[in-house]
């Protein structure tokens, strides 16, 4: 029997983070943060990075791992998480993957190639993704991202429309193969296998609470200081337009909002739009995978009069009965 992973997945604000503490601390587990962005150091409370307290709840990997200056790429995520996962394994703990970035969980669980250049030995035109870059760069992100999403939108759904250079490399891909970057990752995984048996449990809520969720999540993250953090790694050199982190939804718009000589808070209607279209992107990428189980945050069989941790118990119990249905028995602990 290949090893076992769980993995905590689903939309920004779901409550991943509270969830996969709560099993790791039933189940003798260490969380693997499994965020494009939270890899970031310095990029704290834009990305949501887990409290000191959350952090000192359990052990959390994966996180503050790269200079934001420079790009990162899932094939990079694979070769620094998947020694995390072996060494947890051999220490008879329990890896649980905790975030929202997909591709970056395919590239460690299914061991296909996820280097943007070697994709089903797709080799890069680099006179086509010019013209791409150039298209984005004339009539926006938005109707490069929208080509994408008429042709592959299994990998649309993957991918920021911000992220310009990921998009034009889908694009290119197909317009020069006449395959998609979807089908072309499927024919790279066929080519290993799977090294993991998992689960992945996805944190569900009614679609207003999930916005009403980012809504206040937005909110709080300005209170928090978002602005003078991004003021911070500007002065410092740290974020650098063009850059992977520069796209990240929350950094993106306020540095739109100071080019324009505007104030950061000015700029959180946008993140709450963006965030909340990136929420559809991840609840359509997840929804489409194996293993998955929903994980009801709100069910309506909850005790009369009983407190949000007598709450959540029960959320946890809920989903610690659904890993017993995907041959994860010998690892539930009483």
């Amino acid at each position: 029997m290949l090893p076992p992973v769980i993995a905590v997945v689903g939309p920004t604000a779901s409550g991943k983070t509270a969830l996969a503490i709560a099993l790791a601390k039933r189940l003798g587990g260490e969380i693997i943060s499994c965020d494009s962005m939270q890899i970031y150091r310095g990029m704290d409370i834009g990305t949501a990075k887990p409290t000191k307290e959350e952090l000192a709840a359990a052990r959390h990997h994966m996180i503050d791992v790269a200079d934001p200056e420079k790009d990162f790429s899932a094939a990079d995520y694979a070769s620094m998480a998947l020694p995390i996962v072996y060494d947890i394994l051999s220490r008879g703990k329990l890896p649980i993957f905790c975030g929202g970035t997909g591709l970056y969980l395919d590239a460690v669980l299914n061991g296909g190639s996820y280097t943007d250049e070697s994709a089903a030995d797709t080799k890069p035109d680099e006179t086509l993704r010019a013209s791409l870059l150039a298209d984005a760069e004339r009539y926006g992100a938005e109707d490069l991202w929208k080509r994408l999403s008429a042709v592959d939108p299994e990998s649309a759904a993957a991918i920021h429309p911000n992220n310009i250079k990921r998009v034009a490399r889908a694009l290119e891909i197909y317009l020069s193969t006449g395959r998609t970057k979807t089908e072309n990752d499927r024919i790279s995984r066929e080519r290993t296998k799977p090294r993991f048996s998992y689960a992945l449990l996805m944190p569900s809520r009614p679609r207003d609470e999930l916005y009403s969720r980012i809504d206040l999540r937005v909110d709080m993250m300005f209170a928090d200081g978002l602005g003078d953090e991004i003021k911070r790694l500007l002065a410092g050199g740290k974020l650098v337009r063009g850059t992977t982190a520069s796209q990240a939804i929350g950094y993106k718009e306020v540095l739109d909002a100071l080019d324009a000589g505007l104030p950061p808070e000015s700029a959180s209607d946008a993140i709450k739009l963006a965030s909340r279209r990136y929420a559809k992107r991840q609840l359509t990428w997840f929804s489409r995978k194996d293993h998955l189980f929903p994980v009801d945050m709100c069910p309506a069989d909850l005790p009369d009069g009983a407190d949000d941790s007598a709450k959540f118990e029960v959320i946890v119990n809920y989903a610690l009965k659904l890993l017993t249905f995907d041959a994860f028995c010998d690892i539930i602990k009483e």
